[in-house]
């Protein structure tokens, strides 16, 4: 079990701030619809109320504030020349050590800032703004130990000093993925599981607890794991709410990201010609052979509709006389189910297949689901697009081993497809192991995740389920139980190794009304057919992955990582809720919306697997997408297709992707490489595969964990990268250690 240092975090937030965040949280859940673009959490660009507001606090100031603003000052100077220095040195030592000029940073113009760099803010305001910027990432950190995700170890450093101890590496933690079968083993073998320990699951409180045994059980003894504290998370939630809110704070971070933005144009221009020098000398490798990692993508819509229609014809020319479906017991043909919709395989064009998303379904995500539906049948949805129907699968296998064919002899281009399990029944996971391991679904460039759709109100309704608890239960006691005896569900667990995380699924902008507190029912007494709130479900599937992480690694066994879709639309809560819990995230729009959150998200450097194509046919046009604002601030972000089937056109739609966004955002070479690296180290490939594909040093931040050879990153932008969000650590760690 991880130690687990967050002094700050521990402590509770005062009344007066809780009173004020539930009031935001309120307002936020009241009015998530109507709310205007500029909104409590955001800073307009222009405000004259701001500018007066702080000529007023300036003129109040006391003497001693005054020196202390001097000082800041002077510090800031020291820091900035101390930097400098340090990188110079950094450069000289290891060429004296004999490491290979490859690993150098070559000479590049640095942009640095003389003077108070906290100008126009009261030095009680500043202090205000760092000591909820620290408590903020504690948070983070401390709920990333505790479910063995990771928290990168230069804000760990940086956490560390602040608090005047020593940073330990053995104190960080990383998530474990399953190394790749080594030549001539069945990766999808059933021989060789762990034995049964003989422990006891069962749900409580919508999490599950381990217990030594049933009479531990009925005893109500559970194992000695970490379990989540609700109460404890609600106030750091609070505290989080509190902190967007907050007016100062949410200045001092609008300031600091259009600094950020404003410092990477400069070093883009100043640095251009000397990042292209160093890429262009880098022999052998370029941007198409960089490995890249498509972080975000469906499992049923993973092949391009050109593929679909092929695979469609093929299947009919092969299997016309195939029974392939039961219509309420009625077994059907091939040839007689495209009968029965009045078609013929034959004249299918991409057309009149209709799967491709376009301008009907920009902000209906209604539309958008229906185009599943091949020709809007969901019974050819049924045959070719699920694992359980009539033929078992097996032509939704095919389609996707073809897929991962492809990606094998692209070589350098790797997904991370999600497969469903819906929590209707425990028997989802016995049936989509039995798929995955009859149809012997596995690819080495395929790397799988599951994904919960949050649709319990439709399971409610049609008492499928008696409360959320049940859907819970559902959706992790079968993990539990096969972690525990693995001989009890072979194909389960052979699944399990192959998973490298979850997923939270479903259209965010359908409003709730839930506000997500301590007085909010437990998933067993949530027996109402409306759904839950986007953090209520966000914290139960949390706190089920967190102790199961912690159980499968005392079994030396792989964990899993939680990368939930958030802030493609709804309320920036979504991404609170998500910078508490999740180790990274698919879309992230709404950062734009919350200056405090973007900026919190960039010093944790939580990973942002983007899809402009896919949000320019939902919730936002191409042009508007903050792709290229947020990788100029420094923000991890990588390319990702979302849905191939409805998006793109092409047999390499990740390349597509790339394409267009440097068409449209005019991408460098090394901003495309830089992209490409975030995606690998994102992803849920294993140590084995990033140290091949990255260097060994990968885990490693700034130049020093850069291998241009295998990155084609210069090291230039790698020490940019590092010594900027260095320098705004130190501005906080300043702040904080003088004020002690």
């Amino acid at each position: 079990m991880p130690k687990v240092k967050a002094a700050a975090a521990g402590s509770k937030t005062d009344a007066k701030m809780v009173a004020f965040a539930e009031k935001v949280f309120a307002s936020v859940v009241g009015d998530e619809e109507t709310r205007e673009e500029i909104s409590i959490f955001d800073v307009s660009e222009d405000c004259p109320i701001i500018h007066h507001a702080r000529s007023d606090q300036l003129l109040l100031e006391t003497k001693e504030s005054t020196e202390k603003r001097k000082k800041r000052a002077y510090q800031a100077q020291t820091m900035a020349v101390a930097m400098s220095e340090k990188q110079s040195l950094i450069s000289i030592q290891e060429s004296e050590v004999g490491v290979p000029t490859y690993q150098d940073v070559p000479a590049f113009q640095r942009v640095a800032i003389l003077g108070d760099y906290a100008s126009g803010m009261t030095v009680e305001d500043f202090e205000l703004v760092c000591n909820g910027l620290y408590r903020a990432l504690t948070i983070r950190e401390k709920y990333m130990r505790l479910s063995y995700q990771r928290f990168p170890s230069t804000a760990s450093k940086y956490l560390r000093a602040i608090e005047g101890e020593t940073w330990k590496s053995e104190d960080q933690v990383q998530p474990v993925f399953t190394s790749p079968p080594k030549p001539g083993k069945n990766p999808l073998s059933l021989d060789g599981l762990p034995e049964n320990l003989g422990y006891h699951a069962r749900m409580k409180d919508g999490v599950i607890y381990v217990y030594p045994s049933k009479e531990a059980a009925g005893k109500n003894q559970p194992k000695d794991l970490s379990y989540p504290d609700y109460e404890t998370f609600i106030d750091d939630m609070n505290f989080l709410i509190a902190l967007i809110a907050q007016g100062p704070t949410k200045t001092y971070t609008h300031h600091r990201l259009k600094f950020l933005q404003s410092k990477f144009n400069v070093h883009e221009m100043l640095n251009e010609t000397e990042e292209m020098k160093e890429v262009k000398n880098n022999p052998h490798r370029d941007f198409y052979n960089c490995r890249k990692v498509d972080t975000h993508i469906h499992a049923a819509a993973c092949m391009n509709q050109k593929h679909l229609l092929r695979f469609i014809k093929k299947s009919y020319r092969v299997d016309a006389d195939r029974v392939v479906h039961d219509a309420k017991g009625s077994k059907m043909t091939l040839k007689e189910l495209f009968a029965s919709l009045k078609l013929h395989p034959y004249d299918l064009t991409v057309d009149s297949l209709d799967v491709h998303a376009g301008r009907q379904t920009f902000q209906r995500f209604d539309k958008f689901n229906a185009k599943y539906n091949p020709v809007g049948a969901s019974e050819l949805r049924d045959l070719y697009m699920k694992t359980e129907n009539y033929i078992d699968g097996e032509y939704f296998a095919t389609i996707i081993k073809e897929v991962g064919s492809d990606l094998e002899d692209s070589r350098y281009q790797y997904a991370e497809p999600r497969l469903s399990i819906y929590g209707r029944s425990p028997k989802e996971w016995t049936n989509l192991a039995n798929w995955f391991t009859k149809h012997q679904v596995y690819s080495p460039n395929l790397k799988w995740m599951i994904q919960v759709p949050r649709i319990y109100d439709i399971f409610r309704s049609k008492d499928f389920v008696p409360h959320f608890g049940k859907m819970l239960e559902n959706i992790f006691l079968p993990a539990f139980e096969a972690t525990i005896n693995p001989q009890s569900n072979k194909e389960l667990s052979v699944l399990l190794k192959h998973v490298t995380g979850f997923d939270s699924v479903d259209d965010e902008s359908k409003h709730s009304g839930h506000m997500f507190c301590t007085k909010s029912p437990k998933p067993e007494e949530w027996t109402a057919e409306k759904n839950p709130s986007y953090t209520y479900y966000i914290y139960y599937m949390y706190a089920n992955i967190m102790v199961l992480n912690q159980l499968r690694k005392e079994r030396g066994m792989n964990t899993f990582q939680f990368r939930p879709h958030c802030g493609e639309a709804g309320a920036v809560t979504h991404l609170l809720a998500a910078f508490m819990t999740a180790d990274n995230i698919s879309h992230g729009l709404n950062l734009k919306k919350s200056p405090v959150l973007q900026y919190l998200y960039f010093l944790a450097q939580i990973p942002i697997a983007m899809s402009p194509l896919s949000n320019n046919s939902l919730f936002l046009e191409y042009a508007k997408n903050p792709l290229r604002e947020f990788h100029q601030k420094g923000l991890v972000i990588s390319l990702s297709t979302d849905d191939p089937m409805q998006f793109h056109y092409t047999k390499e739609p990740l390349m597509e992707e790339y394409a267009i966004a440097a068409q449209v955002f005019k991408l460098s070479t090394c901003d495309m490489c830089e992209i490409s690296k975030n995606s690998v180290l994102q992803s849920g490939l294993s140590m084995e595969e990033k140290t091949h594909f990255l260097g060994p040093n990968f885990l490693k931040e700034g130049p020093e964990g850069n291998d241009i050879r295998k990155t084609n990153v210069a090291q230039i932008r790698m020490a940019y990268r590092y010594e900027t969000i260095c320098y705004e650590f130190n501005l906080i760690k300043e702040e904080l250690k003088s004020s002690d």
